[in-house]
């Protein structure tokens, strides 16, 4: 059989039951080399508090350049209440900020897919999410989170203000929402786009350049515009209604963790952070669960690693062109749900509960 070249993977575990999740996506690229011929080249390192514990600070310059000459980077979580009283600059969550803005990820893929086995755990009714299978797509490095002028400063009479400013231009909208509908039409051909144009220049900039670059490039895809906080409420009221979802930085955050909560679970759903395309078609990628650090469960081996897993299924389809290796990694976790397998964090009545490193184990079964 030939040998398929080295690509380099970087795992980045992170805190909490970063370590734990991301443990068993390591035994799946060790599988997935020894059994498909897929010579993948795993690394390993620190970054978020375990970085700022060894060498003060959320993620080293070494690890970064790892990071840059990577095909494909794999985040644990990072965080914690451990690390709350640090100076701003030091946080944990500074690491995956920087990552996300300095690898020019700017396009976050967040699908919300509601599993046929756990339709009851969602805490909607069934029939509003039985088949439920959205994709959120959210603008990465602009907007809010960092525009400038930002920071705390004093003013009159004791008091403080603090500032941050919401920032878009046409190219930063325009690259995102390609990414949308470039999703949408190898799904069901429909996009949504969501602002504030009602209250903000900015959001009415954005529904200007979505709709100008679907009547330029796109017509043949259906695009609905709704204001961000309908789409809270319709996501709540008939989710069924959305295919794919484009949106900016700071309602993408808040959209996509609604949405997934409509699946029953944090610990299910993948996410991944993708970069332009160079002229050889390659590009930067981030993969990461959409659940955090969850420091009360850490060590306990409870944690849930399926949206790790499928985070990588997302590496092998979006950044390696495995797309068959892909699907059988997604077949697989659905193969050991069916069977009756459930961590802690979905666990029913009639269902069997299993640790973290059984429900890896059980996966790799699968794929056997």
């Amino acid at each position: 059989m030939i040998k398929i070249k080295k690509r380099k993977v970087l795992l980045l575990p992170g805190d909490g039951i970063g370590p734990e999740v991301t443990r068993e996506v390591r035994k799946i690229i060790e599988w997935f080399n020894k059994n498909k011929s897929l010579d993948f080249e795993i690394d390993e390192d620190l970054a978020g508090g375990a970085s700022y514990d060894k060498h003060g600070t959320p993620i080293t310059d070494e690890v970064f350049y790892k990071a840059l000459e990577s095909e494909v980077v794999i985040l644990g979580a990072v965080g914690g209440p451990k690390w709350d009283n640090l100076e701003f600059s030091k946080k944990p969550e500074r690491a995956l900020l920087k990552l996300r803005k300095e690898l020019k990820l700017f396009a976050n893929l967040r699908p919300a897919i509601c599993f046929k086995q756990l339709v009851d755990a969602s805490s909607l009714k069934p029939e509003i999410v039985s088949g439920l299978d959205i994709m959120i797509v959210r603008e990465l490095t602009g907007g809010i989170y960092f525009g400038e002028p930002r920071g705390i400063k004093p003013i009159d009479k004791g008091e403080r203000k603090g500032i941050n400013t919401h920032t878009y231009t046409t190219s930063e909208i325009v690259r995102v929402a390609k990414v949308a509908f470039d999703l949408a039409k190898k799904r069901a051909n429909k996009v949504t786009s969501c602002e504030k144009s009602n209250v903000m220049e900015a959001g009415q900039l954005w529904k200007e350049e979505v709709q100008a670059l679907h009547d330029k490039e796109y017509k043949d895809v259906e695009l609905n515009h709704m204001l961000a906080d309908n789409c809270a409420m319709q996501l709540l009221r008939n989710p069924k209604q959305f295919d794919v979802i484009v949106t900016d930085n700071l309602f993408g955050d808040m959209l996509s963790d609604q949405a997934s909560m409509l699946t029953g679970s944090l610990g299910l759903l993948p996410s991944a952070s993708l970069g332009a395309k160079n002229k050889n078609g390659e590009m930067r990628a981030m993969y990461e669960p959409i659940h955090g650090a969850a420091p009360d469960i850490a060590g306990k081996g409870i944690a849930n690693p399926i949206a790790t897993i499928l985070s990588f299924a997302m590496a092998l389809k979006y950044s390696l062109d495995l797309d068959k290796e892909a699907e059988g990694l997604e077949k697989a976790v659905q193969s050991v749900l069916d069977d009756g397998f459930r961590t802690k964090d979905i666990l029913t009545k009639g269902m069997k509960e299993v640790s973290t490193t059984e429900m890896g184990d059980a996966i790799i079964s699968k794929l056997k």
